[in-house]
């Protein structure tokens, strides 16, 4: 295999650029998605049965269909009724929020139940109302056990992100294809992605474990 370095340097300026918009898209979307998360989790958790069904459905459909057709129904059909035309960037940034949320909405629920009912009801018993009783008692024990599934979670919506590239948001992957079709080779370009995708998750992953240390700790 004749593998051209020369190709990867020219267009490495390129691959830079890319990584800094995958970064921006997946920090975003984990700060989005985590926030719309907890809220879809307290919903989902609602002693009201009717208040429920609107949360419950909304995780069954975006873990029930395919991130990549979530991301063309929101580019071509959701957004351009907020912006004509739509930015494929916001649009990147919304699908993948939106996914994300479905499935950090159920690890916080998850989460939150696996703490002794009994807790609960001692603070209840010593007259704390419910919001205190989830702010100083469950949520930060749930807090320790959530690391690692949320941990999980961001870097595939990390790798997720690459999906962007479909409706031309200029990511890593979409500066990966965009050499591959001015070349017609497939080695270069996608073991270069593939590098730089490595490096962000492992540095995520390592970042994700001295989280777990410290709680652990603590």
């Amino acid at each position: 295999m004749d593998f051209k370095f020369d190709l990867i340097e020219k267009y490495m300026p390129l691959f830079l650029k890319g990584t800094l918009i995958t970064i921006e898209i997946s920090a975003a979307s984990i700060v989005i998605g985590t926030v719309l998360g907890l809220l879809i989790a307290l919903g989902k958790m609602s002693s009201n049965a009717f208040l429920r069904q609107p949360f419950i459905w909304y995780i069954n459909f975006f873990r029930g269909t395919p991130l990549l057709v979530q991301i063309l129904l929101i580019h071509f059909a959701v957004m351009p009724l907020f912006m004509k035309p739509p930015v494929a960037l916001i649009s990147a940034i919304t699908a993948l929020s939106l996914n994300a949320a479905a499935y950090i909405a159920e690890i916080f629920r998850a989460g939150i139940q696996s703490i002794d009912k009994g807790q609960t009801e001692a603070a209840r018993s010593l007259g704390m109302t419910h919001r205190q009783t989830m702010n100083s008692i469950i949520i930060p024990q749930a807090a320790k056990r959530m690391i690692p599934p949320l941990g999980n979670e961001f870097i595939v919506l990390i790798k997720d992100s690459s999906l962007a590239a479909i409706i031309a948001t200029e990511e890593l992957m979409y500066w990966g294809r965009a050499m591959m079709g001015e070349y017609y080779r497939p080695w270069e370009p996608f073991l270069t992605v593939a590098f730089i995708y490595l490096i962000l998750t492992l540095t995520l992953t390592h970042l994700l474990n001295f989280i777990e240390r410290k709680f652990a700790i603590d």
